[in-house]
């Protein structure tokens, strides 16, 4: 039988190649049979080891001999998986790390290597007993964060650019810890009382969380989020907290006509037919219906009616003119605030997918508001910190677009006056608000 450290080695290979962290992870489960506890190592092994990953290449590069930095990138992974658990994995004994990852060479054809890799192992333990930091850093600061907290260096500039460093090392280390579950109760079935006896009665332990009226974070580890009770019954969803502070801020209204531009897949859609009691109408869509059937699945499984489903481009809707009350568009983004959730996405993101990016929000963003009415309203939301796709996105619209305006009153009495800025757009910053990073703004088409 495969153990946990195989499969994920198995799993890493398949990142390295260019598949999803969890579809690796999935694929690699799979394989074997393991209990919930080694699951959760494999799961924590391959997310951490694939975060980590300049940190780790770094600590190779700085202690090995040119044997070990010039070996097969299977070597490397192992070396990866090894030192990961030495330097983040508290609980494992240092010897225990380092006999299983010489077997784990020895099992994948690295026989003649386990030296090189017992001795890299054990140099840096003797090293982190001697100092704190076994790593020599550099002084420049965005190398010295990029290489501590392994992140690559335009990331680490944005942030440096935006919040200074001490900020941006706390943003760092925030994104670096495993994610938390939050759970967003409906409540056409369900109470968050009713769900929090039905949590207590499985002993997970849980937390309401301040502003959110229908959200509840898990504190200890549920396993499989759909064993949990009302899944079936449809009595919550998984959706982040700063995630549903997108449906406050739309603040639909019963018998309204809503557009969710971009969809899938899906969480902030029910949401906001939820906070409308399931009454009027929502068009929901995407440009791909593969996308839309987890949006179809879970409003089913919801009980919610009012959605209605459809296939397109929100670039080029044409049966939309002027007929929403509201619009929603959580737009395509880089995603830099939800990179503690999607552990290899530092490493697919560029500046130039940015820039790409940009351009498609800044169309979706003047398509859009098309199908607004006059005096209606559209949020525009993303799950970034990246300036160029927030505030200068916003910035070029409004400066083509005189008739819409930033509708700054609603978060001065509310709940979002925590998130709010002095120019009116939501900012929720990770290292400040404990959720996922996102940038959410008002707008009120200005038309009579």
């Amino acid at each position: 039988m495969l153990s946990s450290r195989q499969l994920a080695f198995i799993a890493l290979g398949d990142v390295h190649k260019g598949a999803y962290t969890d579809v690796a992870i999935d694929r690699a489960l799979h394989k074997g049979n393991l209990d919930e506890r080694d699951r959760r190592f494999l799961t924590e092994l391959v997310y951490g080891s694939t975060r980590r990953q300049r940190t780790l290449d770094t600590i190779i590069d700085q202690l090995g001999k040119k044997s070990a930095q010039q070996q097969a990138k299977d070597l490397r992974t192992i070396l990866h998986l090894g030192l990961y658990q030495l330097r983040y994995q508290e609980k494992i004994p240092a010897s225990a790390a380092v006999n299983t990852t010489v077997q784990l060479a020895k099992d994948n054809g690295f026989k003649g290597l386990t030296g090189v890799v017992n001795g890299l192992l054990r140099q840096y333990i003797r090293l982190t007993e001697k100092t704190k930091e076994p790593l020599t850093l550099p002084d420049n600061p965005v190398e010295r964060l990029g290489i501590l907290h392994s992140f690559p260096d335009w990331i680490i500039e944005v942030w440096l650019e935006q919040f200074g460093f001490d900020a941006t090392e706390k943003l760092c280390m925030w994104m670096n810890q495993t994610p938390a579950i939050d759970l967003r109760v409906n409540p056409l079935r369900s109470s968050l009382e009713e769900v929090e006896m039905a949590l207590q009665g499985k002993g997970i332990q849980y937390q309401r969380l301040p502003n959110l009226p229908q959200a509840l974070r898990l504190i200890s580890s549920p396993g499989n989020i759909q064993n949990l009770p009302g899944f079936d019954a449809g009595w919550w969803t998984v959706q982040d907290s700063s995630a549903q502070l997108v449906g406050y801020l739309l603040n639909p209204q019963p018998e309204e006509l809503i557009i969710d531009v971009c969809a899938a897949p899906g969480g902030k859609t029910t949401h906001l037919a939820e906070l409308m009691g399931d009454k009027g109408k929502i068009y929901a869509g995407d440009r791909t219906t593969s996308r839309l059937r987890r949006l179809q699945q879970n409003a089913q499984r919801l009980g919610l009616k009012s959605i209605e489903i459809f296939t397109g481009d929100g670039r080029s809707l044409s049966q939309f003119d002027c007929i929403a009350d509201r619009v929603l568009l959580d737009v395509p983004c880089s995603g830099l605030g939800t990179l503690n959730r999607h552990a290899d996405a530092r490493w697919r993101q560029t500046p130039t997918k940015v820039k790409e990016l940009a351009l498609l929000q800044q169309e979706l963003i003047t398509h859009a508001a098309t199908f607004v009415k006059p005096r209606g309203v559209m949020v525009y939301a993303t799950c970034t910190l990246h300036p160029a796709e927030n505030e200068d996105v916003i910035g070029k619209f409004l400066r083509s677009h005189p008739h819409w305006q930033i509708i700054e009153s609603l978060t001065q009495d509310s709940s979002l006056a925590t998130y709010a800025s002095p120019s009116g757009w939501i900012k929720v910053l990770p290292h400040q608000h404990n959720m996922d990073g996102f940038f959410m703004v008002r707008l009120r088409n200005a038309k009579n």
